[in-house]
């Protein structure tokens, strides 16, 4: 699971065999959460993340939407500059 960027302690990864998992998405962790946000909104799949973090996490998302849905895609994984 390669790691895409880190930010405010929260971590962005993204589980390799993405065929096996859509719909698109990447998953945020932070010390006590682990749960899916969807690339092409945004949005929180399942579970339960803290509203700040699930905030931060939608802005990282929105905000690299289009390198995010490339690397799902192809299977190209970079880094990408944290938030802040």
């Amino acid at each position: 699971m390669p790691t895409i960027s880190c930010f405010c302690g929260i971590i962005i990864v993204m589980y390799l065999r993405n065929k096996e998992h859509n719909p698109p998405h990447v998953h945020a962790i932070t010390q006590d959460f682990d749960a899916p946000f969807l690339i092409t909104n945004g949005e929180l799949m399942d579970g339960d993340f803290p509203p700040k973090a699930r905030s931060l996490v939608k802005e990282f998302i929105m905000k690299y939407q289009g390198e995010l849905l490339e690397m799902w895609e192809t299977e190209k994984y970079v880094k990408l500059p944290p938030l802040y």
